[in-house]
């Protein structure tokens, strides 16, 4: 059988799909080829697939880091269910899960192991990865590797020491949005052996981009949700404005709720399950939303607030119209937004003394002595934190913030990990004690009747569903639980659900915390720089919006999409876009020669008077051109 036939067959068996989407398959085949493969993709284009079917398709395990501990529950979930040996670890995780998963990825015939790139830099982790047949390392979210990516994540440059350990191995790195620079980076970084970067356009051809300049935003989100059917996301900045938004979209008789980071886990699963199902039309979220959201029926994205970057926008908006259906990408815009948005730039990077007094607070708030707590996972609650040392919670948040980029701790988002069990006896040793202890046998019958996999690795339980199928109130199945554990007969961890402190050094006195003033101006003003490049798109009166869009991403001969806002309007104009665009430029260079007035235009260019005059009342009522003292007009873009 060719490899081709091979790839095919794969799919078709665990996935059900009679061909791949486009690029997927050159991508598999790049990597089969045991080449270093970069494969930018947009959103919902099956990136998965690419590293699923072709570590499938070879002997061995395939190591794939990611960022997002919700997304890589949701993917081993769902190869457990194709019947596709998979495991995670991640943040959270006890040491003793860690130790069992990374056994059974050495000797258990597993085909994935999931793992935070904070994970990669243990002791642990390293000496098993050397007993491991690996057969691919698949780097999801790759633009997290670059300082100039929009999420640099300063664990992924550990990666690049996996190579020394696994000589030979072929790395495939994944983004759906990477600049020309970052592009570059990733590959340096990575250390490709030779650059090899496969494409697909992003061009979302039934996805209609529009900026609305507004002051009253609730009603137009009120006649843009009024007018196009279907299910929507909107996108808010903070927690209060998705709470307000919700209600008065629900208010108005639309079905809205809102989603963030602070509402509890449940809550959270259950707002984004009925939104899923079309139980709920909106949701109105931060960015907290979205990441492996897999609805392919969403007809509009709504940014209620500019977003930071460029790339956070691309990917946000991209959620919709993924079933290739006309769908709308809307991003709202006035003056205070611009305002409010250079008012947070200080804030997000906050000086060096201000992360040193957060650093030196913390290791009060956990009673950590100087020289020791590395390694430590601890529960932490921010607020509590904030109002006990007397910071504000943002200012707090962004400290901490620094120095995780710094590498000195992670702060990771409410990690929800069921109860587990794991039998630390085997089955023999198991009888012998059921029949010595039979007040335990048959709580320990109820769990092997109701749990699989109890005596290979950690197995989430359920405290409360156990206790009705024993007809027992939960207190007592804990206390069962609680009391095996401490026989030795099982490992049991209890449910944890809280954002998580995780110390990368032993707790240094004021003058060994280095924190760098270079480093942070340095990405200070990249993050203007980025926020330089949304207030352009947004003001960008001319450029077809996808066609600005593709651009900033590299796709410099992009075609004008044709139903944009800017689209329309020149469409509006009763002239070709051929013969706009060729107006235009002939314009833009007019003017750059000298003091001209707009009649005199119309004298100096060799198109018909009233074509031309259509163009220039285009270009100043869209601000591309501006009027000076004398009526002198100049080319602002």
């Amino acid at each position: 059988m060719d490899n081709s036939a091979k790839y095919s067959q794969i799919l078709a068996r665990y996935w059900g799909f009679s061909g791949f989407r486009p690029i997927q398959e050159e991508i598999i085949g790049s990597v089969a080829e045991g080449r270093d493969t970069l494969a930018l993709m947009p959103t919902g284009g099956g990136k998965s697939l690419t590293f699923q079917v072709t570590a499938l398709a070879e002997e061995g395990i395939c190591i794939v880091v990611t960022p997002l501990i919700a997304l890589m529950k949701d993917q081993v979930e769902n190869l457990l269910k194709r019947g596709i040996k998979a495991q995670a670890v991640f943040s959270g995780m006890t040491r003793g899960e860690i130790d069992v998963a990374l056994d059974n990825c050495v000797y258990g015939d597993y085909k994935f192991l999931y793992v935070s790139p904070e994970r990669l830099a243990s002791q642990l982790f390293r000496e098993r990865l050397k007993k491991m047949k690996v057969n691919l390392i698949a780097v999801d979210e790759a633009h997290c590797i670059s300082q100039w990516g929009y999420d640099f994540r300063p664990a992924y440059l550990k990666i690049a020491e996996m190579r020394e350990i696994l000589p030979g191995v072929p790395v495939l790195a994944l983004t759906a949005t990477a600049t020309g620079d970052v592009v570059d980076d990733i590959q340096k970084k990575l250390l490709f052996s030779s650059p090899n970067v496969i494409r697909t356009s992003f061009e979302r051809k039934n996805l209609h981009y529009q900026v609305e300049i507004t002051e009253d935003k609730h009603r137009r989100l009120l006649e843009i949700t009024e007018k196009i059917p279907g299910s929507g996301i909107v996108y808010a900045r903070n927690r209060r404005k998705t709470f307000e938004i919700a209600k008065f979209l629900s208010g108005k008789g639309i079905s809205a709720d809102y989603y963030h980071a602070g509402l509890g886990s449940e809550t959270r699963s259950l707002r984004q399950n009925e939104w899923m199902k079309g139980k709920t039309r909106v949701i109105v979220a931060t960015n907290a939303f979205g990441m492996g959201i897999d609805k392919a029926d969403v007809r509009f994205v709504i940014h209620f607030d500019i977003p930071d970057t460029l790339e956070s926008y691309f990917q946000e908006a991209g959620r919709a119209g993924r079933d290739g259906r006309v769908s709308f990408a809307v991003l709202f815009f006035n003056d205070s937004d611009r305002a409010n948005a250079d008012k947070r730039v200080p804030v997000k990077f906050p000086d060096p003394e201000m992360i040193r007094k957060v650093y030196h607070a913390l290791g009060s708030y956990f009673q950590i002595p100087f020289g020791g707590g590395k390694g430590a996972i601890l529960d932490f609650n921010i607020t509590d934190f904030a109002s006990r040392y007397g910071f504000n919670a943002t200012h707090a948040y962004y400290s901490l913030k620094s120095l995780e980029t710094e590498g000195y701790l992670e702060l990771t988002d409410e990690i929800n990990n069921p109860s587990r069990i794991h039998f630390k006896v085997g089955r023999d040793d198991l009888y012998r004690f059921q029949v010595a202890n039979a007040d335990f046998d048959g709580f320990i019958k109820l769990l092997l009747r109701t749990y699989s996999g109890v005596f290979s690795g950690f197995v989430p339980i359920d405290e409360e569903f156990l206790s009705r199928r024993a007809g027992t109130s939960r207190e007592i199945v804990c206390q069962y639980l609680i009391r095996l554990g401490r026989l030795k007969i099982i490992s049991y961890i209890p449910r944890r659900k809280s954002p998580l402190i995780i110390m990368n050094t032993e707790r240094l006195d004021h003058n060994s915390l280095f924190i760098s003033s270079a480093s942070i101006n340095s990405r200070k003003e990249h993050y203007i720089s980025k926020l330089n490049s949304v207030y352009s798109y947004v003001n960008s009166g001319i450029r077809c919006r996808s066609v600005y869009l593709l651009g900033y991403f590299g796709e410099k001969d992009a075609a004008r999409c044709g139903h944009c806002d800017l689209c329309r309007k020149k469409d509006e104009s009763g002239l070709s876009r051929y013969e706009f665009d060729l107006i235009s430029g002939n314009i833009k260079e007019a003017v750059k020669h000298g003091n001209t007035q707009p009649d005199e235009l119309v004298g100096l260019l060799e198109f018909p008077p009233d074509k031309v005059l259509k163009v220039i009342r285009f270009l100043l009522d869209n601000s591309v051109l501006v009027q000076g003292p004398g009526n002198i007009v100049k080319w602002k873009n």
